[in-house]
């Protein structure tokens, strides 16, 4: 548990997530929707090595999810990709973004060499560049962070 925070995978269609989608979708962030529909779908469910989607979990509560995926875009199985983040809004600048983001990286290690995401917003670029992302000059991603294997 790290800032009071629990967090663990998310598997499946977890109802859970209904209200964390549908407050990312109101508020614009409609990337969300792919969560739920991929995995009905099959498209991403991330089960491939390495790939998991977590949640963070206060006081009974879904108030973050992100995944980690081998980077679909890239030709590189060492290469992985942050996605389908979101904090809710009431959790913001709590910890619990930073807490995911954590556990993602520490996750990411094992498996990959270099982490990409793509954010189209100007307070997720703040939030990715606080934590260590740099910005890219990439069409298909915003921001990457080298990983160094864990000691």
């Amino acid at each position: 548990m790290q800032h009071g925070y629990e967090i663990a995978p998310v598997r499946g269609i977890d109802p859970a997530l209904t209200p964390l989608i549908a407050e990312a979708v109101a508020g614009g962030s409609g990337f969300m929707a792919k969560v739920p529909r991929h995995w009905q779908d099959g498209s991403n469910q991330f089960g491939a090595p390495g790939e998991v989607y977590l949640g963070v979990w206060h006081r009974g509560e879904l108030i973050a999810a992100g995944g980690l995926n081998r980077d679909p875009y890239a030709d590189d199985p060492a290469i992985g990709r942050v996605r389908h983040v979101y904090v809710r809004l009431s959790a913001r600048r709590l910890g619990a973004g930073s807490a995911l983001l954590d556990a993602i990286t520490e996750r990411a290690r094992a498996h990959f060499t270099l982490l990409r995401l793509r954010t189209t917003t100007a307070q997720g670029a703040a939030f990715y560049e606080a934590i260590g992302f740099s910005r890219c000059d990439d069409p298909v991603a915003s921001h990457v962070l080298v990983l160094q294997a864990a000691a």
